[in-house]
């Protein structure tokens, strides 16, 4: 095995051991499983993207974000299937997770050890720590296994403190209750399986910022989440300027080739396949002029396309 992958395999693994011994993941090792972004990241280890992408990623498709993710190999990032608190309300910001299991006591009582001597909060339950961390431009992603009655992560207490310091909301495989009251939260979304009036009962915080898992997607702390009506898809950070990007010249391709059908100026055939040199040239000269302002930088749409075949 070459000793740069095993040195930095053994890193990570260590980091998880170390990791696993605490409720909230060191730096150190949210560093590591997200080595590939090389930009800013938070005191926590998170990576942070820019608010300028999150607004951006506001205006991408679900269809556009998943394929660029799957031509890039990631093909387990997607989750459907929500009832939404706010459907017309799209959401993006960066992932905050939380790990949730069936109560077993012994676990329980070491959790709530572990969380003194981490400085959590020892008044109310643990599921009130990963709203502790959050800061703004943060989704709070917790996985609860689904669990629907005594499973409600949430009420509207607790999501007005998670609007207060995210100006985000909630993704839950899990449920909440208070939803009349959570729906009055100016600007707070949710995406969960279910709603009930129970309190959440028989259920233990285990982790927050480790890799968790949303139905079929794989997630990790530092993700950039982008909810919409119709689905959830988690990507990775160092992806997401690319995606964007790439997803914004889909969608003025697209935009251009209705046109131009709609106009009689070339049969489908030509649109859909492998475009001349004369459409190249068309296309160009369409975004030279086009009728309002581009989602991005003329630099940026150059080196788009010195780096990209058509």
């Amino acid at each position: 095995m070459n000793k740069k992958i095993f040195f930095l395999t053994l890193f990570i693994l260590s980091g998880f051991l170390v990791s696993a011994q605490n409720v909230g993941s060191s730096p150190e090792y949210i560093k590591a499983l997200t080595s590939e972004w090389k930009g800013e990241r938070f005191p926590d280890g998170r990576p942070k993207v820019s608010d300028a992408l999150l607004e951006r990623l506001k205006n991408i498709s679900i269809e556009e974000a998943w394929g660029v993710l799957r031509n890039k190999g990631y093909q387990n990032q997607f989750e459907s299937g929500w009832e939404i608190i706010n459907p017309e309300q799209p959401m993006t910001g960066r992932v905050v997770t939380a790990q949730f299991m069936p109560l077993r006591p012994d676990l329980e009582k070491y959790i709530k050890e572990k969380g003194k001597a981490e400085g959590r909060a020892q008044q109310g339950g643990t599921n009130s720590w990963p709203i502790d961390v959050l800061v703004e431009g943060d989704v709070y992603v917790a996985d609860s296994y689904g669990k629907i009655v005594d499973g409600t992560l949430i009420g509207d207490n607790l999501g007005n403190s998670i609007y207060a310091k995210s100006k985000r909301g909630v993704i839950f495989n899990g449920s909440v209750r208070d939803q009349e009251g959570l729906s009055e939260i100016k600007g707070f979304n949710g995406w969960i399986k279910g709603q009930d009036p129970s309190y959440i009962m028989q259920m233990s915080l285990v982790s927050i910022n480790a890799p968790i898992r949303i139905g079929r997607a794989v997630v990790l702390p530092g993700d950039v989440v982008l909810a919409k009506k119709y689905g959830v898809i988690f990507i990775p950070a160092h992806l997401v300027e690319e995606l964007v990007i790439t997803s914004e010249v889909t969608a003025l391709r697209d935009q251009f080739g209705h046109q131009r059908l709609r106009e009689g100026k070339y049969k489908p055939g030509q649109i859909d396949s492998q475009w001349s040199d004369e459409i190249k040239k068309d296309f160009v000269d369409w975004l030279n002029n086009y009728p309002g302002k581009l989602p991005m930088t003329k630099t940026e749409l150059d080196n788009y396309f010195k780096e990209r075949n058509w």
